[in-house]
């Protein structure tokens, strides 16, 4: 015994009492591991900036930037660019809001119509956002 732990190798079979080994060549076999290192599901943020955003009743601009807690690294919001429409800014949108995100179209569907993006608040790296039990508040300057 070694600081009060048996030693594991004792009994008459050369890997302790039990005389079995598990041996899965599948489960080392480069397909089985390149499946399990890629989901269809995920993609980087650097892959989904840029996107276009699909409203409930149109197109109206693009995923520019995510703004991403530093601390759970949850992604909080999708910073949205409408300045391909007159008079265009970038709105805040919550990740709750997308309804799907079509990879091979590039566009990210959102529950929200044009009108309800056109009127929010616009969104400048002057705002500091806090988060209060998960009520999010902008507000400017400190």
């Amino acid at each position: 015994m070694y600081y009060g732990w048996p030693m594991y190798w004792m009994g008459e079979y050369p890997w302790g009492p039990y005389p079995y080994i598990v041996h899965d060549p599948k489960a080392f076999s480069r397909e089985e591991t390149e499946k399990k290192k890629w989901d269809p599901h995920l993609r980087s943020t650097n892959a989904v900036s840029g996107y276009h955003i699909q409203a409930s009743d149109g197109e109206i601009g693009y995923v520019e930037d995510f703004i991403v807690d530093d601390e759970t690294w949850a992604i909080r919001y999708l910073i949205i660019n409408t300045r391909n429409w007159r008079p265009g800014k970038e709105v805040l949108v919550s990740p709750k809001l997308i309804k799907r995100v079509s990879w091979d179209a590039s566009k990210v569907f959102v529950n929200l119509t044009r009108e309800v993006i056109k009127q929010s608040p616009e969104y400048t790296e002057s705002l500091l956002i806090e988060v209060k039990s998960n009520i999010p508040a902008l507000h400017s300057g400190p």
